[in-house]
């Protein structure tokens, strides 16, 4: 029965990954406008619909395992495919937010260049072109904090884990002391466990540094 369950979380949690990354694909392809924007759209949200679908699949199956450590290991894998899916659900509202809004701005501008004539409309193809280079600078000051979201997540995550290898570190540690391990193997432990500390508030204070560094720049 336990094999059986794995087998099946281990299919269903390989198809989610499958489409997740087509579903990744196709948001980069919207942002490129390499393709049909409503037909890849309504596409992206079929996928991102199903890995949902699946992640709730999953979520029956792993509670089902009797053995702990690998009911929490499929639990961490459903919660992660959930999470992923939840932030391509936010990018691709975005997205179809933003490409509304320039529809409506592109319709409205066609209409004052249909009523002006002459030195009136050079003016306001100067104003639409200035316009679009400000818009492209939003873009990629989006795309940065995006991705410094998606940092934060991950170092967010990455923390989680780390306190939970630190209560698994200190339990070995009891186990070891009682057999008699030296104090310079617990020495290397505990310098290891303050420069993977000091890695990860690298990174943070990096990002930050660099957000902050291009949005300087931007303005």
């Amino acid at each position: 029965m336990a094999s059986g369950t794995m087998g099946g979380l281990s299919e269903v949690y390989s198809s989610a990954k499958r489409i997740l990354l087509r579903a990744r694909d196709g948001i980069e392809r919207l942002e490129r406008f390499d393709s049909d924007p409503t037909d890849l759209s309504s596409s992206v949200k079929r996928d991102i619909t199903e890995v949902q679908s699946l992640c709730s699949n999953m979520d029956g199956l792993w509670r089902s395992i009797p053995v702990k450590a690998q009911r929490d290991l499929w639990r961490r894998k459903s919660e992660q495919v959930g999470e992923e899916a939840e932030y391509l659900n936010q990018s691709l509202e975005k997205y179809m937010w933003r490409n509304q809004r320039k529809m409506l701005e592109a319709k409205e501008r066609a209409d004052l260049l249909g009523r002006g004539s002459g030195e009136g409309a050079h003016i306001l193809q100067i104003f639409d072109e200035e316009a679009q280079g400000m818009n492209s600078v939003k873009n990629s000051k989006r795309m940065l904090e995006d991705s410094f979201q998606s940092g934060v997540a991950i170092l967010s995550k990455y923390a989680e884990q780390r306190d939970r290898l630190k209560r698994a570190q200190r339990k070995a540690l009891d186990v070891l002391n009682t057999v008699g391990l030296s104090n310079s193997v617990l020495r290397l432990i505990e310098r290891r466990n303050r420069v993977d500390t000091w890695i990860k508030y690298a990174g943070m204070i990096a990002t930050l540094v660099i957000l902050y560094l291009f949005i300087r720049w931007t303005r």
